[in-house]
């Protein structure tokens, strides 16, 4: 793909895997909801989430999204390095609910996890390699 190509691909709603490592150096990978703005990527978690504490003891991520199953292949994988803030994380909660979810599951989603705001990190991810794939039908 292009560098537009992987931008656009993206700005797509996707669930992406996020790969960390653990204390013994092995990979750790989960599933999240990001959003990308040309720059980085960021997600969220809880504070005391496993991944959040991998990432404390070595920031070194890889955040991959792909086509479903059944479409012709392609992927964007950014290899970067993560930090975690507190600012502005109950804004990204409400924007990824309202684009993951339909409009009323989403408020009670947004209701429930905003009380908990303080509790809430932001995972910010900039590049330092991004690689993608699209495969030709």
């Amino acid at each position: 793909m292009s560098r537009e190509e992987a931008d656009a691909f993206l700005r797509e709603t996707r669930v992406a895997s996020l790969s960390s490592l653990g204390p013994r150096g092995q990979p750790v990978t989960i599933p999240v909801w990001f959003e990308w703005d040309g720059e980085v990527a960021r997600a969220f978690s809880s504070k005391g989430a496993a991944k959040v504490r991998r990432i404390k003891a070595d920031p070194r991520v890889n955040l991959t999204a792909y086509e479903g199953a059944g479409l012709p292949e392609a992927w964007v994988s950014i290899e970067g390095i993560a930090r975690l803030q507190d600012e502005g994380t109950g804004e990204l909660v409400k924007r990824l609910a309202d684009r993951y979810y339909e409009a009323e599951h989403a408020a009670r989603v947004k209701e429930e996890w905003l009380r908990g705001e303080a509790n809430l990190v932001t995972i910010v991810i900039t590049p330092e390699r991004v690689r993608s794939y699209r495969a030709e039908w």
